[in-house]
Parts: structure tokens; sequence; C-alpha cells
């Protein structure tokens, strides 16, 4: 997505560099390396765009676990609002683009 073309990393605080990890036990690093992994599924999340545009990615840790994260950009940084583990229909969707996108 374009949205992500001028991305320089990622912004934590001390709010939500834990508050994944407790509520969900998803570490900021593995919200990061989703980033990174293929396939990125990544949507406009309409639903959360109160105050600020955000959106939600499906994608996958360098461990493979499959997570759900919505996200904002502040500038060229992505900061993380929540992440958590896919839900079963998140993974149907996710399992999918992975079928699709294999050589």
């Amino acid at each position: 997505m374009d949205i992500l073309s001028n991305i320089s990393g990622f912004e934590w605080d001390k709010g939500n560099i834990t508050k994944n990890w407790e509520r969900h036990g998803v570490a900021h690093t593995e919200c990061e390396e989703v980033f990174f992994n293929n396939p990125l599924i990544v949507k406009n999340d309409v639903t959360h765009s109160i105050t600020e545009v955000c959106y939600y990615v499906l994608g996958k840790s360098n461990s493979h676990r499959r997570l759900f994260l919505v996200f904002t950009v502040r500038n060229t940084k992505i900061r993380v609002i929540s992440a958590r583990d896919m839900s079963k229909e998140e993974r149907k969707i996710y399992a999918k683009a992975e079928k699709d996108t294999e050589f």
C-alpha cells in the first residue's frame, strides 16, 4: 500500500511500547517485524479513524505468528495502536493471500 512507501521507522513511547505485551502478549519487536514480511495486507480502518487516519494490517512476525495490527502514520513513522493474534476469520483471509503469493 502506498501509505508505507515513505516510512522511515517506528514511533514508540512508554505508553504504547508495553501496552500490547500486557494485553495480548505481543512484543513491540514482533509488531515491527510484521511490516517486513509478506504477504502484508493493509487496509483503511474506518472504525478507528476518529481523531486521525488509522489502518489495519494482517501479517506475520519472523516466527510466523499471524498478527492483526491497528496503526497510524505520524510524519514518516508508524505508530502501532494495538496488536493481537488474528481471529479465525482473519486467518482465513491471510491464508488465501499466502496461497495467492506462492510461487
